[in-house]
């Protein structure tokens, strides 16, 4: 399963975002591991990031997305994309990818 995780931060120790489609980084993982970190070229501008987001995750073959908040826009792109959400919040990555991995 690859899972995306938003986040403020580049590491596992950085909190995982607030926000979904203007997060500052997405972190990929593949069986647990960490396989690459995106920064966001959708974190600033006008509208639709929600929708862009969904699109570059769909194209990196995520299966799962974890923030701690989707707008609506967004939750509707991913489910085009047929990707799945959690939201978890107050958490480091590595924490929320814990609780996933359980």
């Amino acid at each position: 399963m690859k899972i995306a995780i938003t986040s403020d931060g580049k590491t596992l120790e950085s909190k995982v975002s607030a926000v979904g489609g203007r997060a500052h980084y997405f972190l990929i993982f593949e069986n647990g591991q960490l396989d690459k970190v995106i920064p966001n070229p959708f974190r600033i501008g006008g509208g639709g990031a929600g929708f862009a987001v969904a699109a570059m995750l769909a194209d990196e073959q995520v299966d799962l997305v974890v923030s701690g908040h989707f707008g609506e826009k967004m939750l509707g792109a991913l489910a085009e994309k047929s990707i799945t959400k959690r939201e978890l919040s107050d958490l480091k990555v590595a924490e929320a990818l814990k609780k996933i991995m359980e």
